[in-house]
């Protein structure tokens, strides 16, 4: 039994404030464990922090026998007095008293020591978390949705929760799931012989959200400054590292700006998430440089460090083409006027061109979505991309049209059904202002940030075409 009157350390402060030469209690599971006749070693992990407590548990103690026989993935809390570790890599250990068995691992648990692909951990992500590499990843998520909660409220914005069913397409893409009460195997029928969705349980047709960035527009025009924070859907059937069924967006939008504004806001928001995670993860980030098998390296780390220091250039996509174009490089798709920018080129212009973070702005109409604001030439819109070494596009953004006859040209144009956004035209009908915003993948950001290749593995519970378990 544990001792009465011991206080119970987490780990990450007896690490962090090096605590010895006192009793306490320490709760864990067990990452691994050698035994002898005299004594074993134990070192247990409370998922607090990136570091290990080495235990010594000494023969005599009352069930050591019980205790020595403990399987990897066991949970145990150890009394015991915390003392100077004259181990390498470790400042402080902990001398058990005794040890009590809080839950029983077996030989099928399959976290063993020994190295696993970051393949198989996908299908045991229930369990993945208790992985040093898992560990760092989700203590760093943690840490960036913090910082972008403290950024945009240090910065005067409000958090607006925007709604996950919605009867528009905020994108314009088409790629959603719907949302319905039906009986999908003997749905309603209209007239015409198709699903009658006014006898849904909205009296329309609804899907999941693609964005939150309408919504947000109505809260900017209120509140001046607002900014999304949710999970967002595709339906996009896409089975690639970097894409996701169901991910979360961060969408700012500010009333009274324009596109500079936001750029440099958008600047001034990634560099503050690579300051906060370099301050306040090093142990996370240096384990996950140093990763046995990773791909990662110390110029990791260095190419952080320059975009957090480096002021952003700013160009226009047309100059972009130019250089592009002037470049001599090969790349595998064309370099045209009119076309969208490829993450080849993107990568390009941070990496080789400028050497630095870019941000590149006032893009083809045609290439973008209608409610970004027109420019007077009649050919580009004031929309941008924000490009970092290492991935290319990490932010988009516009200026968003605020004239009423424009924007319902824009939507004639492209044949749009205007009923279903009576209430995002009266925007600007009604007292309209020049505003701006963008969005940011938040797993996107977690990748570049970790170096982590792959998208399932920054976020708890992938979602991808035919992987819904857990």
């Amino acid at each position: 039994m544990l001792e009465q009157n011991v206080e119970r350390f987490l780990l990450k402060k007896i690490f962090k404030d090096e605590i010895v030469d006192c009793d306490a209690v320490v709760k864990g599971w067990i990452k691994s464990i050698r035994k002898s006749k005299k004594f074993s070693f134990m070192m247990i992990n409370d998922g607090s922090c990136q570091g290990d407590l080495q235990i010594i548990i000494d023969a005599t103690i009352e069930n050591y026998e019980e205790v020595s026989s403990l399987l990897i993935g066991s949970s145990v809390a150890i009394t015991g007095t915390l003392v100077p570790s004259g181990g390498r890599g470790q400042k402080v250990e902990m001398q058990a008293k005794s040890v009590e068995i809080i839950g029983r691992s077996d030989e099928t648990y399959p976290l063993q020591k020994k190295a696993t692909s970051l393949e198989f951990l996908r299908e045991q992500a229930h369990l993945r978390v208790r992985t040093n590499t898992f560990g760092a990843v989700f203590r760093i998520r943690h840490e960036l949705a913090q910082a972008t909660h403290r950024f945009f409220s240090n910065q005067g914005f409000y958090y607006l929760n925007s709604p996950i069913i919605t009867s528009v397409d905020g994108e314009g893409a088409g790629e959603m799931f719907r949302v319905s009460g039906l009986d999908a195997k003997n749905p309603p029928l209209n007239d015409a012989g198709e699903v009658d969705f006014t006898k849904d349980y909205f009296g329309k047709e609804t899907s999941l959200c693609v964005t939150g960035q309408l919504e947000g527009e109505c809260f900017a025009s209120g509140l001046g400054a607002i900014y999304t924070f949710g999970p967002t859907f595709r339906a996009e059937n896409s089975n690639t590292p970097r894409h996701l069924s169901e991910f979360w967006m961060i969408e700012p939008e500010v009333a009274f700006a324009d596109l500079d504004d936001v750029a440099k806001l958008a600047g001034d928001y990634i560099q503050y998430m690579i300051s906060e995670v370099l301050k306040n993860c090093e142990d996370e980030m240096n384990f996950l440089v140093n990763r046995h098998g990773g791909n990662l390296d110390e110029s990791h780390l260095e190419m952080l460090k320059l975009v957090r220091d480096t002021p952003f250039t700013k160009i226009t996509y047309t100059e972009a083409i130019d250089i592009l174009n002037a470049s001599g490089e090969s790349f595998e798709f064309p370099t045209t006027w009119g076309n969208e920018l490829q993450t080849e080129h993107e990568r390009f212009l941070a990496e080789k061109h400028f050497k630095g973070p870019v941000i590149v702005t006032d893009y083809p109409a045609d290439c973008k979505a209608f409610y970004m604001k027109q420019n007077p030439d009649g050919k580009t819109v004031r929309a941008m991309d924000v490009l970092v070494p290492g991935v290319g596009e990490i932010i988009g953004g516009s200026q968003r049209e605020e004239d009423y006859d424009k924007i319902v040209a824009k939507m004639d144009k492209d044949d749009m059904d205007k009923e279903g956004y009576w209430w995002y035209l009266d925007l600007r009908k009604y007292g309209s202002v020049p505003h701006a915003g963008f969005g940011l993948g938040f797993e996107r950001a977690i990748m570049y940030i970790t170096g982590m290749s792959n998208i399932r593995d920054v976020i708890p519970f992938p979602r991808n075409p035919g992987n819904c378990d857990f």
